[in-house]
């Protein structure tokens, strides 16, 4: 008699998979409350870690050209598309789906992959531009990456909700520290396997799980964290409130939590909320 092997899940931190520092693991339940796994619970420290590895590798990241993010997102949608069962069946237990409509999710979190490689190259068209200026100088406005963004997973839907929040950050040039939804994680982290087979370099994208409150305050006080993504917070607006007055105190750039329908369409809202504008004045040949 064959048994079984278990999947064991862990973090996902600068491109390597370690269990949490402090050794703790929480129950993962389906929506009826049967056991699925064990999922590690992130630390404090864990969340430094994770911060340090997409501080290390934001340099690369950035400065890589936008074509070739986008080439590398569209390798993160092929691998994703090829473990399409296994997401399914993630997404079902996690959200209580039927199979059909799980595995529709699924499909649906692929082509947002694609969406989003799409614009890498093309949001500068967007966000930038010439500026008309009074005197003999070119004025010209470009769209650059905010940094390291934290992005705390919204909890309802837990892939596609989550590559909804993600994918912009890391198209438009940020590293990113996710936070896994508390109640669903284990997408999350089995899309850090995918991401780490996919050409995304080591640290741009690190995924915890654990209790969402317990990371996120540490996440929204770091002082070297530039923005924050709070749409995980959004279903405990107290916790939302104490998040953005941390992050206040190094002017993080906040994207406030707010309710949204994953399965509709897309916009570039997202694509643009982590972007800073630099402007440069150039004297004009005479």
């Amino acid at each position: 008699m064959r048994l079984n092997v278990f999947r064991t899940y862990k973090l996902f931190i600068g491109g390597a998979f370690p269990r949490s520092e402090s050794g703790r693991v929480y129950q993962v339940t389906d929506t009826a409350g049967d056991w699925l796994a064990n999922a590690p619970r992130a630390s404090r420290k864990d969340a430094r870690d994770a911060v340090v590895a997409a501080r290390k590798a934001f340099p690369r990241w950035s400065g890589a050209t936008a074509y070739n993010r986008g080439q590398i997102l569209y390798r993160v949608a092929e691998m994703l598309q090829g473990r399409r069962e296994q997401f399914a069946a993630e997404v079902a237990a996690a959200e209580g789906l039927p199979p059909g409509t799980a595995a529709a999710r699924v499909d649906a979190a692929v082509d947002r992959w694609v969406w989003y490689a799409g614009w890498s190259d093309k949001v500068a068209q967007i966000a930038g531009a010439a500026n008309p200026v009074a005197g003999p100088y070119f004025n010209l406005s470009t769209p650059e990456p905010t940094g390291v963004v934290a992005v705390l997973a919204p909890p309802e839907s837990s892939l596609l909700g989550l590559v909804s929040v993600l994918a912009p950050v890391i198209a438009t040039g940020n590293t990113a520290v996710v936070v896994a939804a508390e109640p669903a994680p284990l997408p999350a982290l089995s899309l850090g396997e995918v991401l780490a087979t996919s050409d995304v370099p080591g640290g741009v994208v690190n995924v915890l799980s654990g209790r969402t409150a317990e990371l996120a305050g540490p996440l929204a006080a770091h002082q070297d964290v530039n923005a924050i993504d709070l749409t995980g917070a959004g279903p405990d607006p107290a916790l939302a409130r104490e998040l953005e007055k941390a992050a206040a105190e190094n002017l993080k750039r906040v994207f406030r939590p707010r309710a949204e329908d994953w399965t509709a369409g897309q916009s570039t809202d997202r694509l643009l909320a982590f972007l800073e504008t630099k402007t440069v004045w150039h004297p004009m040949g005479v």
